[in-house]
């Protein structure tokens, strides 16, 4: 009973043991990369943000309206003025005035009449307020709205032409990480075949040395082997934990590094691929030049530079040109201690004669700047299409590395194979056969480092091509 319940227990142990290290393949690496990482985030915030511009942009076709509020007191009057009341009347008034005047003295006081003669103070516009809403619709301004969304939409397709390129990076390094994890575990698994023939080899020489039919010289050269290979084991397990710890954080991987009781790991694998299978062919051959040109994101966004050069310069010279405008109003004051409202309709025409003298320098500007942008363009292509010829060299050189590190396995296994059978025939020394043995496996590390070479180096020829 107690072996059952410790059999079952052991089985729940590797149970649980194996789905604590999940296995990832490539395919599922880069989506979780394509959604988590800071990278993708921060384009994709730029494509939000070029939408936005785009939509202010589009605003400016609409009427501007503004409103306008204000209230004052001074200490005396803005207006202010002396009248004398005898200068509003006519003439014959005034000589009928002066006959009258001895009748008026007998009705009205003498101060009166003489204030008649005398200048008054006026004083007018002391507090107030005024108010006015307006909406000035723009007929005309040079072209610069137009151009001004043309270039905003701009900016949105160069926003999406960045994400493509943020997303190949992405990808790029994601496969970079795989590969290296990938090769390193692949390593492991040779150096545990090698261990465990170590094992072997150092048992029988153990056996020999003990029966005296060989000096203990050869027993200490293969501990030495074997001291070598735990050595390269740390740094192999050191090597893959920092890996885990980079895919993890740049994919987005929820992971647990820390290690349980018996030392264990609590990370992830990943899935490789048969190293021994080495491809039959090629990819296929090139694409025509202009297509794959076309298709590369580098490309179209020096194309969109040029553009957005073109852009610039025509705004350059619409702020040269006359602006046009019409607009309403309504409006209020009560300066004369009365409330008025009006509105009213008015058109304007501003014509930048003094913009004239420095306009056409920065219009030169602007055009020497479409000049730069496509000579620009014109060397870049010429790198884009050198870089596309290496890549394709590149992998057909990897293709051709990883046939001959298959063929280099098939000789040093043959190696192995003959030093061990000399060996235990005693026509040959220990050393022999470890050398043997480490070339068997410099051999498969070999194909391991060339196979992973040849995938990073197909990927750098798809991007290069567009695809």
């Amino acid at each position: 009973m107690k072996k059952i319940i410790i059999v079952g227990l052991c089985a729940m142990w590797c149970y649980f043991s194996a789905v604590a290290q999940q296995v990832y393949s490539l395919a599922q690496l880069k989506d979780s990369a394509l959604v988590h990482n800071a990278a993708i985030r921060k384009a994709t915030f730029g494509i939000e943000q070029a939408e936005e511009q785009r939509k202010e942009a589009f605003t400016n076709f609409f009427p501007q309206v503004a409103a306008v509020g204000a209230w004052f007191n001074a200490n005396r009057g803005m207006a202010r003025m002396e009248v004398k009341p005898t200068e509003f009347l006519p003439e014959y008034m005034q000589s009928a005035l002066g006959q009258l005047q001895p009748a008026l003295e007998e009705i009205l006081p003498t101060e009166a009449i003489a204030a008649l003669g005398r200048p008054i103070g006026m004083s007018m516009m002391k507090n107030g307020a005024i108010a006015s809403v307006t909406a000035v619709q723009p007929i005309f301004v040079g072209g610069q709205i137009v151009n001004g969304n043309r270039l905003a939409r701009l900016g949105e397709d160069v926003s999406r032409l960045q994400l493509r390129l943020s997303e190949r990076e992405v990808e790029q390094q994601v496969e970079h990480y795989y590969w290296q994890m990938v090769t390193l575990q692949e390593k492991q698994k040779t150096l545990a075949a090698a261990r465990q023939m170590l094992d072997t080899i150092h048992r029988d020489v153990s056996l020999a040395v003990q029966a005296g039919l060989i000096l203990r010289n050869d027993l200490l050269q293969v501990e030495l082997r074997q001291n070598e290979l735990e050595s390269q084991r740390l740094k192999l397990d050191n090597g893959l934990g920092l890996l885990e710890m980079l895919i993890a954080q740049y994919c987005g991987i929820a992971t647990d590094m820390s290690a349980d009781s018996s030392g264990h790991k609590q990370g992830f694998v990943l899935e490789a691929p048969d190293f021994l299978t080495v491809p039959a062919v090629l990819p296929h051959a090139p694409q025509a030049y202009d297509e794959a040109l076309s298709a590369l994101p580098e490309y179209q966004l020096l194309q969109r530079q040029v553009d957005a050069a073109v852009l610039q310069r025509k705004m350059e010279q619409g702020k040269n040109l006359p602006s046009v405008a019409i607009g309403a109003g309504y409006n209020y004051h009560n300066l004369m201690d009365n409330n008025r409202t009006f509105g009213m309709v008015f058109a304007t025409v501003s014509v930048p004669l003094s913009g004239w003298w420095g306009g056409a320098h920065a219009v030169k500007r602007r055009t020497l700047a479409v000049r730069r942008a496509r000579e620009e363009l014109e060397n870049n292509a010429e790198l884009l299409a050198i870089g596309r010829k290496k890549a394709w060299n590149d992998v057909q050189e990897a293709f051709s590395q990883c046939t001959i590190a298959r063929r280099s396995i098939c000789q040093a296994e043959e190696n192995l194979r003959v030093q061990r059978d000399g060996y235990n025939a005693g026509t040959i020394t220990i050393g022999d056969l470890l050398q043997a043995q480490l070339l068997a496996q410099q051999a498969q590390d070999g194909l391991t480092e060339a196979r992973a070479n040849y995938e990073l180096c197909k990927l750098a020829y798809r991007q290069a091509s567009g695809e």
